[in-house]
């Protein structure tokens, strides 16, 4: 029997889900999954620089659980980059610790805390905003925890797949 995964801490969801070469219908391309905890990793390995101890206590996870992920993270990306697929990011046994909201008047995308109630726009001053978190499945654990709210550590996470 497998053990439960630990869940990964992620700091914002991702801004974008899918990436592709131009010029080829996505229909043509080949698809290579890269989850959410990988993107994570690249994010604080490649463009933070982080060593691998800091992006490991980072992501709640150990130093040698994050280098298997980074190696694996990289390998897709690679792949995707040398044999022009398609990248998808989604999934993962994740949890982010703020929330990345869109205006739904302008399309502006701002991020936040996950407690904070009331967001105003900073180009046009709506308050209509739809969370960018829940789509990648936050929240859904949280909400079956008596009251948490999510940001504690390990409490809640967002699985797509």
């Amino acid at each position: 029997m497998r053990s439960t995964r630990k869940c990964r801490l992620v700091l914002n969801p991702p801004k974008h889900r899918v990436f592709k070469p131009t010029g080829i219908p996505a229909d043509m391309l080949e698809e290579i999954t890269l989850t959410i905890d990988e993107y994570e990793a690249i994010r604080l390995a490649d463009f933070e620089e982080f060593d691998q101890l800091e992006a490991s206590k980072r992501m709640g996870i150990s130093r040698p659980t994050f280098t298997r992920l980074i190696q694996k993270a990289r390998k897709k990306v690679s792949s995707f980059l040398i044999e022009s697929k398609s990248l998808i990011i989604e999934g993962g046994n994740i949890h982010f610790k703020q929330d990345l909201v869109e205006c739904t008047q302008c399309g502006t995308r701002i991020k936040v805390d996950f407690e904070k109630k009331e967001t105003v726009c900073p180009e046009c001053g709506s308050t209509a905003f739809v969370s960018i978190a829940e789509q990648y499945g936050h929240g859904r654990c949280c909400r079956n925890r008596g009251g948490n709210n999510g940001n504690e550590p390990g409490h809640g996470h967002g699985r797509n797949k």
